[in-house]
């Protein structure tokens, strides 16, 4: 890029400290309302302060080292004309140019976000000319005591599908004592749709009775609903009977352990219950992505999978042994859509089959799921 929109990064000395942080990634980005988005990603939590000369955001980072091979990545038609570095003994200074003047940035429009994926820690900072940005939901991982009492209301109508997994000829796995995996999700799909309609979400259900629906089929609806997110739930067995509890999976192109694999094969398998057409199901759902988006959906989705296995765990729901986040190619969150597929508990241990049949526990798994929903930012 030139002129204005050239991004500029300073030859910056050796520096003699050893410093406990280090610059990974710089980026900007439009944001709805016109907002720029400013985020810097770092391997470490970093403490910063932020200032304001005239037409400039400083960024100045504690114990952190430049990075003197970065290149930031700068989307077309925000504030930001250009990004520099500034080492100056263990701080680092990073320098937006900026194309018309702004207030400070409310603290409600800065956001530090904790690991996931791919990313390291990042800090977000989102703004408008003349200061005039729009308030925002801060992310779960990025509350403090004085942020935390968010409105229960969205600020705008965020739209989320729900699928409720299996249907139809297809039951799921079952219980010992008969309880069906499709009946469950089914029950729990229309309990969450009625409170996040309730707290001021666009809901829309993949099945509303004991329907078969095809894998693509469900990514589809997703899709035409321009949805924000997709949540798949379903209920697990396996033949250990002890084995219990929650997980929480995102998409992913190489599953994250054995078990996701296993799990990812079993969930695609749905499909082949109705052979016919099945050789065209990955023409029929794959979307044709660019990698930029597909490093977007992907890290957005792992964002509020690891808010919502927060949200379980602060509910005092058992989680299955081992990391509450997996990852899997399961081929129903193939889309544009930022997703998750949600294991509520498993059918295959008796004393959880009763409480997955259970209204009680049914209202907390939903409970858990609205708040993960109310916590999470739409738009990271």
């Amino acid at each position: 890029m030139t002129g204005l929109t050239a991004v500029i990064v300073a030859v910056l000395p050796r520096v003699a400290f050893a410093a406990r942080n280090s610059l990974r990634t710089v980026r900007t980005g439009i944001q709805p309302g016109n907002k720029t988005r400013l985020v810097i990603e770092t391997t470490e939590r970093p403490s910063y302060s932020i200032s304001y000369p005239a037409n400039q955001v400083v960024i100045t980072l504690s114990n952190t080292s430049a990075n003197r091979s970065l290149v930031p990545a700068m989307a077309a038609g925000t504030l930001v004309n250009a990004i520099t570095q500034a080492q100056s003994g263990d701080k680092l200074q990073i320098i937006a140019d900026l194309a018309k003047p702004i207030n400070e940035i409310p603290k409600s429009n800065i956001m530090l976000l904790s690991p996931n994926g791919d990313n390291d820690y990042r800090l977000v900072m989102d703004f408008s000319a003349s200061g005039n940005a729009a308030g925002m939901v801060a992310s779960a991982n990025a509350k403090n005591t004085s942020s935390s009492q968010q409105s229960k209301t969205p600020a705008r109508k965020y739209t989320i599908v729900i699928d409720a997994g299996h249907g139809g000829k297809d039951p799921g796995c079952i219980g010992k004592g008969g309880t069906k995996e499709k009946v469950v999700v089914l029950s729990v799909a229309k309990k969450l749709k009625d409170k996040l309609s309730a707290a001021g979400y666009q809901t829309y259900l993949t099945r509303s009775n004991d329907t078969y629906l095809k894998l693509a089929q469900r990514a589809e609806i997703g899709e035409k609903k321009h949805a924000d997110l997709f949540l798949s739930l379903h209920a697990n067995a396996n033949p250990r009977r002890s084995m219990k509890g929650f997980s929480i999976y995102t998409l992913s192109e190489k599953a994250s352990d054995e078990e996701a694999q296993k799990l990812a094969d079993a969930e695609n398998a749905a499909d082949k219950i109705d052979v016919s057409g099945f050789e065209q199901f990955d023409k029929n759902i794959r979307i044709a992505l660019s990698s930029l988006q597909q490093h977007a959906v992907a890290a957005m989705s792992v964002e509020y999978a690891n808010g919502c296995a927060t949200q379980f765990k602060k509910a005092k729901i058992t989680q299955q042994p081992g990391p509450a986040v997996r990852h899997a190619p399961f081929a129903v969150l193939r889309s544009t859509v930022p997703g998750a597929l949600i294991e509520l508990g498993h059918l295959s241990n008796a004393s959880e089959e009763r409480l997955l049949k259970s209204s009680s526990h049914q209202d907390k798994l939903v409970a858990a799921i609205v708040k993960s929903v109310q916590a999470y930012d739409f738009d990271v």
